[in-house]
C-alpha cells in the first residue's frame, strides 16, 4: 500500500479517537516519522504544533491520561463563532475588494490582512491581521507575491552621492523649501489585460482577462509620472496618454507645483528635485534641462537637481514611498480604462498617512526633439563642484 494511502487511513482512524488519544497518537506518529515529523502530522491532521509536541512529551514521560476529558464543543470559541457579525463584516470588505467597482474607495485602499484588520477594529472588532489571514484561508482565499531584489553594478561614488543628496535634502528641510522625488512609473496598457500580482479571491472565481497583451487590443497606454513631497508625505501623479519625454516630465512637475506645491509652500524661493540618472529626467537629457529652465522662469524658482547614480533607482524615495503602494493597490486587477487608473492612484493610502493626487494629461508630446548648443547656452545653469554632471542648479534670469 502506498504511503499516502496509509496516512489517509491513519487520519480516518484518528478522527474516531477522543482528544487525549488523538494527541498521543499524533505524538507517536511524529516520533515514528522522525525529522520533520511534527510538521507532517500538523499538515495531515490540522492540529497545532503545540498539541502534537504535548502528545510527544506525554508519550516520552509516560504520563497517565487524565480521567476527565473536555466535553464536546469545549475549549476556547473561535472569534467568528462568538461574534457572527465579524464574518458578515469580513464578507462585506472582501466583496468590495473583488466586485470590480473602481468607485469604491475601500476596494483600492485595503487589500492586505493588516488593512482589513484595521477596518474591522474601527468597526469594533478586536482582531489581529494573523486571525484575518486564518479566516480568509478557511474561506478558501489565497494570496501570492513576488519580490524585486537584483541591482546592476555600483558606481564607485555611489555612497558619496547618497551622502551628498542627504545633506542637501537636510539643508532644504531646514530652510523650509520644498523637496520632491520624481520619476516615471512603469507604463501600462489600458484595457482588460492581466496585471501582475494576486489578490484575495474565492477559489475558481479569478477575474478573466484577455489571453494576449497585444497593444492593438488596448484603449491606449498610460504613462504615470510622479512627484513625491518628501516633507509632507504627499504624492502627485500625472497620467499621460502620449510619450514619456522631457517635456512631459517637466509638465508633470509644473502641474504638481500648480496643484500642491504653491499651496503648501507659498514663500518658496527654491525647489530641490531628486531624480534617476536616465530616462525623461536623465542628466544627459538636454530637453530635461531646457524645459526646467522654462519652468524656472515661469515660477521664479531656483531649481536644484540631484541625480542618483546609475543602477540605484530603487533608492529614490518615490519608488518605495509612492509607486510601490500604487502597485500593491492595483495588483492583480485589470486597468480597464483611464478613470480606473486615476481612481486606483487617488485612493492609495498607507498607515503613515500618505495622500495621493492624480490627473489625466491628454497632451501630445513629441519624441526625438533636438536642442541646439545655442539653446542650451541660454540656460542659466550652475554646476556643483561634486559630480557636476549629476548635481546642478537652474536659476531664473
Amino acid at each position: 500500500m502506498k504511503k499516502e494511502d496509509t496516512d489517509g487511513l491513519w487520519v480516518v482512524a484518528l478522527s474516531e479517537c477522543n482528544e487525549v488519544q488523538r494527541r498521543r497518537l499524533s505524538g507517536v506518529k511524529a516520533l515514528e516519522i522522525g525529522w520533520g515529523g511534527v510538521s507532517r502530522v500538523c499538515e495531515l491532521t490540522g492540529m497545532s504544533y503545540h498539541t502534537v509536541r504535548k502528545g510527544i512529551t506525554e508519550i516520552k514521560e509516560k504520563k497517565e491520561p487524565s480521567a476527565r476529558l473536555r466535553k464536546e464543543g469545549g475549549g476556547r470559541k473561535k472569534l467568528r463563532d462568538k461574534n457572527p457579525k465579524l464574518k458578515e463584516d469580513i464578507d462585506k470588505i472582501m466583496e468590495g475588494n473583488t466586485a470590480g467597482d473602481p468607485m469604491k474607495t475601500l476596494k483600492w485602499t485595503h487589500k492586505s490582512t493588516y488593512s482589513i484588520a484595521e477596518i474591522l477594529k474601527r468597526k469594533g472588532h478586536f482582531i489581529s491581521e494573523d486571525t484575518v489571514g486564518r479566516i480568509l484561508k478557511e474561506e478558501r482565499y489565497s494570496l501570492q507575491t513576488n519580490k524585486k531584489m537584483h541591482e546592476g553594478k555600483s558606481h564607485p561614488d555611489r555612497d558619496e552621492q547618497f551622502r551628498y543628496i542627504n545633506s542637501k535634502v537636510e539643508e532644504f528641510f531646514n530652510k523650509n523649501q520644498p523637496v520632491i522625488s520624481v520619476d516615471t512609473k512603469k507604463k501600462e496598457l489600458v484595457g482588460n489585460f492581466k496585471n501582475t500580482g494576486q489578490v484575495w479571491t474565492k477559489k475558481g472565481q479569478a477575474e478573466h482577462v484577455n489571453a494576449y497583451d497585444f497593444p492593438s487590443f488596448a484603449e491606449g497606454k498610460a504613462v504615470p509620472y510622479g512627484a513625491y513631497d518628501i516633507t509632507l508625505n504627499k504624492g502627485f501623479v500625472n497620467v499621460g496618454i502620449s510619450y514619456d519625454t522631457a517635456e512631459f516630465a517637466v509638465e508633470s512637475i509644473r502641474q504638481w507645483w500648480k496643484q500642491l506645491g504653491k499651496k503648501h509652500y507659498p514663500k518658496a524661493k527654491e525647489l530641490l528635485i531628486t531624480a534617476d540618472c536616465g530616462g525623461s529626467n536623465g542628466y544627459r537629457n538636454r530637453g530635461w534641462k531646457y524645459f526646467l529652465n522654462e519652468f524656472s522662469k515661469e515660477t521664479n524658482l531656483k531649481i536644484t537637481v540631484l541625480h542618483f547614480p546609475p543602477a540605484t533607482s530603487k533608492w529614490n524615495k518615490i519608488e518605495h514611498k509612492l509607486f510601490s503602494f500604487i502597485s500593491k493597490n492595483w495588483r492583480g486587477k485589470p486597468l480597464i480604462d483611464y478613470q480606473v487608473i486615476i481612481n486606483f492612484i487617488k485612493n492609495t493610502t498607507t498607515k503613515n498617512g500618505l495622500e495621493v493626487f492624480a490627473r489625466l494629461d491628454k497632451g501630445k508630446y513629441k519624441k526625438g526633439r533636438k536642442f541646439s548648443d545655442k539653446e542650451m547656452e541660454k540656460i542659466n545653469i550652475d554646476h556643483h563642484l561634486f559630480h557636476p554632471e549629476w548635481n546642478y542648479a537652474i536659476k531664473p534670469k
